[in-house]
């Protein structure tokens, strides 16, 4: 018969096993958590009205990159400028909370009606 005189050192041996990580096993660990932060990134968007040739547009940035562009009004069929600057701020506020809220920035006639825009 064999009597185990120590036990509380197997046991021990085998959580420093378990727990010693290999080198390549710290740098994917280090790497997967580094990606985790690096994409919740919080995103600083930018809108800002543009004077156009035919009336007003806008611009959203992100970190002073032009994201987007607006200088006519979307989903009409003729190619028109917003008619005053709080037009294109109107649509531009509701394209940047699309954003923020991370969803479609896309625009359609029924956003138009609901937000007033002359079309």
């Amino acid at each position: 018969m064999t009597i185990n005189t120590k036990p509380n050192l197997f046991f021990w041996t085998n959580i420093q096993k378990n727990f010693l990580l290999s080198t390549t096993k710290k740098l994917l660990l280090l790497s997967f958590l580094w990606l985790i932060f690096s994409c919740n990134k919080k995103q600083d968007f930018n809108l800002e009205s543009i004077k156009t040739p035919t009336g007003w547009g806008y611009t959203i940035k992100n970190d002073d990159k032009i994201i987007i562009k607006q200088s006519i009004i979307p989903v009409i069929p003729n190619q028109k400028s917003f008619e005053s600057e709080e037009e294109a701020l109107k649509v531009g506020k509701l394209v940047l909370d699309k954003l923020k809220h991370k969803t479609s920035p896309t625009i359609t006639k029924k956003d138009l009606i609901l937000l007033s825009i002359k079309i």
